[in-house]
């Protein structure tokens, strides 16, 4: 049974351990992450996958989402610092046509210049400015907001603000599959340990507000207005290596 960490990352399958040995490190990291999965039409989403390549959403329905990430420290295959990545991720859970390869897709987002294009080749480079503020009542709940402002090139943007009260903060481990929508022969592998608190989903709601616009040739075709917010998780903490396959 897919736990709720798959869907609102779209992270979509927890696989079976792999062969290590088969695979190069290739770095680590630490986050701090917020997921909002959403449902758009099918034959939109289709119209951005690579040919051989169909969507896989989970039983929510949420065929994209995107992934805030705002990078705590990082470190290179050989342990020495890197600059950590902060940015938005658009995502999608996907199946290669007539197989059962399943995981995740980058289809595009808006990062920080010294990761852009980054390692799908499909990030556009933007300033971005992250404003968090939580505020603890006397009843010792935990009430959260934040606006993320990313404003890119060629009138591409997003501004995402969010306001929730804390929840149940849950561990999970997950190994997942990423690949590229720019090319989609080259993936990734992610082994991560997260604290995930869901805040908004078909049976939970601690969301106050919520809105997100997104502008530019590329984001408002995927998101013009319409789409439907299905969850919206929180990732406080998210702690992850990742690796290559060997040639």
């Amino acid at each position: 049974m897919k736990n709720f960490a798959s869907v609102a990352l779209l992270s979509v399958t927890l696989f079976a351990p792999s062969t290590h040995a088969q695979e190069k490190l290739s770095g680590t990291n630490a986050d701090y992450r917020m997921t909002v999965a959403f449902k758009i039409p099918e034959a939109t989403l289709q119209k951005l996958l690579p040919a051989g390549w169909e969507s896989n959403p989970p039983a929510s329905g949420a065929n994209i989402g995107i992934t805030m990430v705002e990078g705590i420290s990082s470190e290179d295959a050989e342990g020495k610092p890197a600059r950590p990545n902060i940015g938005v991720a658009v995502t999608a859970p996907v199946k290669k046509s007539g197989t059962n390869e399943t995981g995740a897709m980058v289809l595009t987002g808006l990062f920080m210049p010294h990761y852009a294009p980054g390692a799908y080749g499909n990030f556009m480079p933007a300033k971005i400015s992250i404003d968090r503020r939580s505020r603890v009542d006397a009843g010792g709940k935990t009430h959260v907001r934040e606006t993320w402002d990313l404003k890119g090139e060629d009138g591409h943007s997003m501004l995402i603000k969010v306001t929730y009260t804390r929840s149940e903060v849950k561990k999970n481990k997950v190994e997942v599959k990423v690949y590229s929508g720019a090319k989609p022969e080259f993936y990734r592998i992610y082994r991560f340990e997260q604290g995930t608190e869901v805040v908004k989903s078909a049976s939970v709601n601690h969301v106050s507000s919520f809105s997100f616009k997104a502008t530019g040739p590329k984001l408002a075709s995927i998101f013009d207005g319409k789409q439907k917010v299905v969850a919206i998780t929180a990732v406080p903490w998210y702690s992850r290596a990742v690796s290559l396959p060997s040639p």
